[in-house]
């Protein structure tokens, strides 16, 4: 690998050539083929059975999301202008192509089940607006005294009412987004304040904010790592030319992304930042390597110096680079596509690092020329190195208060440890939002008026047994299970099913009285209750809670929060009915958007330990044959360790959830920070070899790997704090918490991995 690198040099201006030609192709691929994925469903694994099973009872009770139109009218809604915004709206989605027109529904194209003198009639609340006192006050009576109706399109206390607008897979596009808040915003009045909330429009929000958050981010951290580079390595040519490999890097990344067709996902906009504060550690190693060879050779030509750096730095270099895609490659192992991706793409990044460091960086070199000499003193000429009292005192204070790093260790790991029994899984899409952004003081708003933007779906089976679900005991206990869950629970705003249909057709048929708001003891009745809504109203309402024979049941659950802990409440509480429907011959599944998420979140933390478990043995072993010492490879991991459990402790602590961001954490604090480990530990063997000495050993390994390693740290550490200036606040956690464990790992390398490595004695067993 030396004598390939060094032949490279005597091409500088070819390489430039080459790595600029496939730069411009990969821009211009992604300019034509780069898009954001919105559907928060391709998120997920599409083959996990949960998903599979969802995805069918979605098509048997044509379950969607639904686009939440709310009008506030503070005076009421009860009013002709009010109705009539209401009815135009209604009539503006109908005629969206992408909206098909029965999934639009409002208190203008909802149906009033109501006893006749013949019997039961079906119809609509109104077709023309009201406009006289007493209509107003009719149409007013109706809705207040139908519970299907009262509480789910019109508020309880009747300032706002609702448009539901639910929407097929794969239609959103950022243009129909756009369309929507465009239509909605339209019929705003002085009187009449207009709202817009779903889970299609967190996706639209989504997709504009991730490009644009990128966007505002990727200058900041240049900027960033511009001025930290420029102090740590004394040279504008340096930092240009670093900058420049970590600039490229990125491009080849995101070239690649759009040349095999992976979209960017939310947690991708990240992957620029990553990129640009890991790129650059591999250049601030060589650099600080040139410039004391520079300093004690200031004769020596571009060639001779660049080669004794890359003679020096190419193991390092690789090794480092390696291990650092290893922890992002173990991301592999997670299930969730936005994860799976990340890791890969931004292990590409890294390795690409590695490889312009090599060879971009030198044939820099040899065109820009090299950093300037600095005078200094024989002393340290005779040592051959950039000797540091501070760097000798430090590594002696740590060796001989050993104890201090081994017992200070030994406690943190155990504060740790309690804090991480306090972690929780967040699969709430809303919490990556600012808590006053405006669509999330939108889902509030319509979430305090109403059941809730987020639903469950319980599907439940008697296959095979036809007619079950017009069993008076059935729905008895369906009813039962649906009025315990919502009396419980304050996060369940609405249920929703068969037996609703069913209690207000009961009481229509007794005159309206209350007590027979409820399931009636015939099995007959039932079925003749079915039939005349069936003649006299629209069947398919029906399709969407249960089946054409009355084998299978949908139960909504709608919920006023979207995150993990609200769904395992609800799920708690109804499969407490499980045995009971069991012996019913009937089995419990779910459905929908909101079960999903929950499953999404278990994926989340599957992937979270097999990566974590995965990227730490990879690493061991890699560094044991890095190295060719199995009891080196162990002392790396425990700064990695120590990181890695600090970070988990804090997020109990401080009440950071897992999400699909911070889920990141674990695999990122490895593969970054075993790169110090890889630097210090090659520049100790490389001493060891020269002195009988350990403590020389100690010091002379602080003096040159340790000043290079707190330079890396300090960038690092400055690009990531970038991602404070996120608009997503899991984003701004995950800078806040890698760049922490930047600073622990380093500590750690330069405490207790150098303590265990005097105490272990390696590298000295055979001396005397």
């Amino acid at each position: 690998m030396e004598k390939l690198l060094s032949k490279l040099l005597k091409y500088p201006w070819q390489i430039m050539l080459v790595i600029t030609l496939i730069t411009i192709y990969f821009v211009v691929e992604m300019k034509d083929n780069t898009k954001m994925e919105t559907d928060l469903d391709k998120y997920m694994p599409q083959d996990h059975p949960a998903f599979i099973y969802s995805n069918k009872a979605e098509k048997w009770f044509d379950i969607k999301d639904g686009i939440i139109i709310a009008l506030e009218n503070k005076e009421g809604v009860f009013n002709t202008q009010t109705l009539d915004t209401l009815k135009q709206l209604t009539k503006r989605f109908e005629k969206f192509k992408e909206i098909d027109k029965k999934d639009v529904t409002s208190l203008y194209t909802a149906d009033n089940i109501v006893g006749t003198e013949d019997g039961m009639d079906v119809k609509r609340f109104f077709k023309r607006v009201p406009k006289s006192k007493e209509q107003l006050q009719e149409l007013k009576s109706k809705v207040e005294s139908n519970e299907m109706i009262y509480g789910r399109l019109v508020s309880k206390d009747e300032t706002v009412a609702i448009i539901v607008a639910q929407i097929d897979k794969g239609v959103f596009t950022q243009d129909f987004y756009r369309r929507i808040l465009k239509t909605a915003k339209a019929s705003q009045t002085k009187n009449i304040k207009i709202y817009v909330a779903g889970r299609p429009i967190v996706e639209g929000e989504m997709a504009l904010l991730g490009p644009a958050d990128m966007k505002k981010m990727v200058p900041i951290v240049i900027l960033v790592i511009f001025v930290v580079l420029f102090l740590t390595l004394r040279s504008l040519k340096g930092t240009l030319i670093t900058l420049g490999v970590v600039f490229i890097s990125t491009l080849w990344t995101f070239g690649l992304m759009a040349v095999i067709g992976v979209p960017i996902y939310a947690v991708s906009t990240m992957i620029p930042v990553m990129l640009i504060a890991i790129g650059v550690a591999d250049g601030i190693h060589l650099y600080s390597h040139l410039h004391t060879y520079v300093d004690h050779n200031p004769t020596a030509s571009r060639i001779e110096a660049t080669k004794d750096m890359l003679k020096f730095l190419w193991k390092p270099v690789v090794m480092t680079s390696v291990t650092t895609a290893v922890g992002f490659i173990s991301l592999l192992t997670s299930q969730v596509y936005p994860v799976k991706y990340f890791g890969l793409f931004t292990a590409f990044g890294v390795l690409m690092a590695m490889v312009f460091s090599l060879v971009f960086l030198p044939a820099g070199i040899m065109i820009f020329g090299l950093p300037k000499a600095k005078k200094i003193n024989k002393e340290e000429d005779k040592e051959g190195h950039s000797h540091s009292k501070l760097a000798n005192n430090f590594a002696a204070w740590v060796i001989k208060h050993k104890y201090v790093s081994i017992i200070g260790t030994v406690i943190i790991i155990v504060f740790s440890i309690i804090g991480m029994q306090k972690i929780w899984i967040n699969s709430s899409f809303l919490d990556k939002f600012e808590k006053n952004s405006e669509i999330v003081k939108t889902d509030r708003f319509i979430n305090e008026h109403f059941g809730g933007t987020s639903t469950i779906n319980l599907i439940l089976d008697a296959e095979g047994q036809k007619d079950k679900f017009k069993d008076p005991k059935v729905l008895q206990l369906v009813d039962k299970m649906q009025k315990n869950v919502d009396s419980k629970l304050q996060v369940v705003g609405n249920t929703f099913s068969l037996t609703d249909y069913i209690d207000r057709m009961n009481k229509v048929m007794n005159a309206d009285k209350e007590e027979y708001n409820r399931i009636p003891d015939s099995k007959n009745m039932i079925a003749q209750y079915l039939l005349l809504y069936e003649m006299s109203g629209d069947p398919e309402n029906l399709n969407k809670v249960v089946d054409y024979d009355y084998e299978k049941m949908n139960v909504t659950f709608q919920l006023k929060k979207d995150d993990s802990k609200a769904i395992n409440s609800t799920l708690k509480i109804i499969n407490s009915y499980k045995n009971q429907f069991k012996k019913m011959g009937i089995t419990m599944n779910y459905a929908g958007s909101g079960y999903k998420g929950l499953v999404f979140t278990d994926l989340i933390l599957q992937g979270q330990i097999r990566s974590m478990i995965m990227s730490l043995v990879l690493i061991i072993i890699l560094i044991s044959l890095m190295f060719r010492n199995i009891t080196i490879g162990l002392i790396s991991s425990v700064p990695i360790i120590i990181t890695a459990l600090i970070s988990f402790g804090i997020m109990g602590f401080m009440n950071i959830p897992l999400s699909t961001t911070t889920a990141l954490l674990s695999s990122i604090a490895i593969g970054i920070g075993i790169d110090y480990a890889v630097h210090f530990l090659e520049q100790y063997r490389y001493n060891a070899a020269t002195t009988d000495d350990k403590m020389v050993a100690a010091q002379k390994t602080m003096a040159h790997s340790g000043k290079a390693i707190i330079f890396n740290a300090i960038v690092v550490i400055a690009g990531f704090l970038v991602l404070m200036f996120s608009v997503f606040p899991p984003n701004r956690e995950l800078g806040a918490l890698v760049s922490l464990n930047m600073f622990t790992s380093f500590v750690g390398t330069l405490t207790i991995m150098l303590v265990l490595l005097y105490m272990s004695n390696v590298y000295f067993k055979k001396k005397k």
